[in-house]
């Protein structure tokens, strides 16, 4: 039946593709002045600590390398699934330790990307990704 637009389904990779190079290229934007600048570096210790964080010097430049790394991998789609667990974990964390008070509206950003983490880990990178090439594509 036409009305199910079950049709649909056949362009599942290439939304899957959008979605990760989205996501991938999201997060690779949004660390890169961490990666770059000490300073702001600096800054987001200060950040984690303000929220309690333990050794936040530590933890600031862990998170910013998840983010970023795997941002690539989800560009390329290599490593899909682990880069999907690690995103959905570092994001998690940011919800219970920076968001939990805040109305929903703050939480949005990073439940989101939990869940697109989430999505990745269970998908796989599809035809569009270099995983395909070893045979993790899904």
């Amino acid at each position: 039946m036409r009305l199910a637009l079950g049709h649909l389904s056949r362009w599942s990779d290439l939304t899957l593709f959008g979605l990760r190079a989205l996501t991938g290229g999201f997060l690779m934007h949004e660390t890169w002045d961490n990666v770059t600048s000490r300073a702001r570096m600096n800054e987001f210790v200060q950040f984690l600590d303000q929220f309690g964080f333990p050794v936040p010097w530590l933890l600031a430049p862990f998170s910013v390398a998840v983010q970023f790394g795997c941002g690539a991998l989800l560009v390329v789609g290599l490593l899909t699934r682990w880069a999907g667990l690690l995103i959905a974990a570092n994001f998690a964390v940011a919800v219970v330790m920076v968001h939990v008070n805040e109305p929903f509206r703050g939480w949005w950003p990073a439940i989101v990307l939990v869940f697109l983490g989430l999505h990745f880990a269970a998908s796989g990178s599809g035809r569009f990704g270099l995983d395909g090439f070893f045979g993790r594509g899904r």
